[in-house]
Formats: structure tokens, C-alpha cells, sequence
């Protein structure tokens, strides 16, 4: 099982999930400021660590990039078999929290980079559909295939997919046809680009994927004090 960090709901009552998979070297420490700028008070998190030790931090799966960091001609391969291991691995993780009494639709997987593939990877494979997925500045594992065996229920899900126009590691001329793809395989997905590198766009693309949740779970539309300065800018 892997290993997490669960922030409560703020308010009382049943809370949908949100589950978050961090890129490659990150933690989940990486991500514990999400939960005070998304400013969704009804909503729970569980912070995943991937399975792979990466230096001072994690990995879902091994990756070949190129010593200048640059991804360019082609995106950088990747160790297949430790992708459908760690989609197990959350599969798990969601087993036990639909055990628990969560349904499958109170649940949404928010990931970056690396965890943007294995979001996207899980949540279109997963045998009931989810709330939504939202995937930062990462890419899709043989978008084909995945058209090709995904459950004819996971073109219901919501789908958002974010990236930046000048990202230098996953460049988005390599992400856009497989957003592009997926989209008119008929999956209900979201692209939008904002002025940014291998990061997130501080508050205005924290803010586009709050609002993107909300309606993901069914809830009003909020108004947003300004951030608590912990996003990355």
C-alpha cells in the first residue's frame, strides 16, 4: 500500500476525495500547500508517495531524460511496467477508500507531471467512473491504446488537462495531439494552456482547476479570498 498525507475536510459532513500524485523527484510534502490554495473547504485530500525512491524523492516509474533536461523530437521513453505497477498501486488506494463507504463518484485524482500520466492512466481505466481528473503539465502513456481499452463509462468523466506553452521539459507540442486525441476519441476533456514552465501558473491556474473540482462534485461556484502565498509562482 502506499504510503500518504490525509487533510481533512474543514467542514463537517461527508467530504469527496481529492488524490494527489506528485512528479517525479517531488513528495508528497511537495504538495501540502494545495489544500489552502484550492480553498475548497468541503473537500478531503490524501497525498500520495510514489513507490520509487528518486533521489531526495519519489518516482511512479523510470524515465530516460536527456541530460540537458530538454525533451525534443520525442517524449523521453519510460518503463512501462512500473506504470502499470504504480496504476495498481493507486488502484488499491481506491479499492480501500470505496471500502471505506466513498463512492467512485465522490472520488477525483489531481496529478503532475508523472502523476499527470498515472492520473490519467488510473482514472481512465478504472472500473467505475470517477469524479474528475485533472492532469499538470504531463503527458498520456500510449493515448491509443488507452482510447482503445478504456471502459466505455470513462468518456463521462471529466477530464483537465493543463500544461504550459513553455514548459522546457515536456515541451507542448508533444502533449497537444494527445490531448487532441483523447478528445476526439469522445473523452469529456478540458485543455487549457497558460505562460508557464514545468510548474504550476501560481493563482490563475489554481483558481481555473478549483472551479474546474467544484463542478466536478456538484458545488456552487466560491468566491476566493487571495491566496495564502504558498503556491508556486
Amino acid at each position: 500500500m502506499l504510503n500518504g498525507v490525509r487533510v481533512t475536510a474543514r467542514e463537517q459532513g461527508n467530504a469527496p476525495l481529492l488524490i494527489v500524485l506528485h512528479g517525479l523527484g517531488d513528495s508528497s510534502a511537495g504538495w501540502e500547500w494545495l489544500p489552502a490554495e484550492l480553498q475548497l473547504p468541503w473537500l478531503e485530500y490524501l497525498l500520495l508517495d510514489a513507490p520509487d525512491a528518486y533521489f531526495d524523492g519519489r518516482s511512479w516509474f523510470g524515465i530516460g531524460f536527456p541530460a540537458d533536461g530538454r525533451v525534443s523530437g520525442a517524449l523521453p521513453p519510460v518503463d512501462a511496467a512500473a506504470i502499470e505497477r504504480s496504476r495498481r498501486a493507486v488502484e488499491d488506494v481506491l479499492a480501500r477508500e470505496k471500502a471505506g463507504g466513498r463512492p467512485a463518484r465522490e472520488i477525483a485524482l489531481l496529478g503532475f507531471s508523472q502523476g499527470c500520466l498515472m492520473t490519467l492512466e488510473t482514472g481512465l481505466r478504472h472500473p467505475e467512473p470517477l469524479a474528475g481528473l485533472v492532469g499538470i503539465s504531463g503527458w498520456v502513456h500510449n493515448p491509443p491504446r488507452l482510447a482503445a481499452e478504456a471502459p466505455a463509462h470513462a468518456r463521462s468523466v471529466p477530464v483537465l488537462m493543463t500544461h504550459g506553452t513553455g514548459d522546457p521539459l515536456i515541451g507542448i507540442e508533444h502533449v497537444r495531439p494527445h490531448a487532441r486525441l483523447l478528445h476526439d476519441a469522445g473523452f469529456d476533456l478540458l485543455w487549457q494552456e497558460f505562460e508557464k514552465e514545468h510548474t504550476v501558473a501560481g493563482r490563475a491556474e489554481v483558481q481555473f482547476i478549483a472551479r474546474f473540482l467544484e463542478q466536478c462534485f456538484g458545488r456552487e461556484h466560491s468566491r476566493r479570498r487571495a491566496g495564502a502565498g504558498t503556491a508556486p509562482e
